[in-house]
């Protein structure tokens, strides 16, 4: 059974120091529950009972038994706090916590052993560790706040993508309707180059033509004249008899 729970207490490593498991009850044993309940609140003391509000105690149930463990009311030494630097080192470099940027690992970590200095200092002072825990309540709320606006933000960038690209498609569509317009239209004027310059040409043939009838019109009128004349000077010049 110690060992079970040396194993359980293995899986919850945690930054934070805390007592040995206790045994509360059994399950179905409301009596006994209750009854290990009151022993323990009569052995709390003041400082206990502030560091049970501040870190709430661990419970769980194997085979069939509530076990809790409470923070530890221990107060720490200077060796304890520098091993409490180097678990945290070593817990960085084990979970592979990323130095820079976004790391719930690395977050996790920072907040347990956040918490472990809220313990140690309540214990020597627990008006200071009510309000590092202030400081700590505030500090989440504000990360929490930074989340849900990173979030909102990360949605808001991600409808305006899709909303740019279902413009962009819209206008490709279009361009692609204008250029296809364009080519018709293009198709259409060179047809209507190709009529006028036809008719122009069958115009000027028919000038021509027209002229040239024109001219030897004029041509054919005048050589009548000359020989009307030249007729009519005959009839004038022949003497009377």
């Amino acid at each position: 059974q110690i060992l079970r729970l040396q194993l359980k207490m293995l899986n919850q490593v945690s930054l934070v120091k805390y007592n040995t498991p206790t045994l509360v009850s059994t399950t179905g044993d409301k009596k006994g529950k209750k009854k290990g309940a009151q022993t323990e609140q009569k052995k709390t003391t003041q400082t206990e009972d502030i560091l049970n509000s501040i870190l709430p105690p661990r419970e769980w149930t194997e085979d069939g038994q509530l076990w809790v463990q409470y923070v530890s009311s221990t107060p720490a030494t200077r060796l304890e706090v520098i091993n409490l630097q180097e678990q945290l080192d070593n817990q960085l470099q084990q979970r592979q916590a990323r130095e820079t940027g976004i790391c719930p690992v690395r977050e996790e970590l920072y907040s347990q052993c956040f918490d472990e200095l809220i313990r140690q200092i309540t214990i020597n002072c627990a008006e200071r560790g009510l309000l590092l825990l202030r400081v700590r309540d505030e500090a989440r709320m504000r990360i929490s706040a930074y989340e849900t606006l990173y979030e909102s933000s990360i949605a808001y960038g991600i409808r305006k993508a899709l909303m740019a690209e279902q413009r962009k498609m819209e206008l490709e569509s279009k361009i692609n309707d204008l250029k296809t317009s364009r080519r018709d239209l293009e198709a259409q004027v060179e047809n209507l180059k190709e009529t006028i310059e036809n008719r122009q040409a069958r115009a000027l043939e028919k000038r021509q033509a027209e002229e040239k009838a024109h001219a030897e019109e004029v041509e054919r009128i005048q050589k009548t004249n000359e020989q009307m004349k030249a007729t009519l000077e005959t009839m004038l010049s022949a003497p009377k008899k």
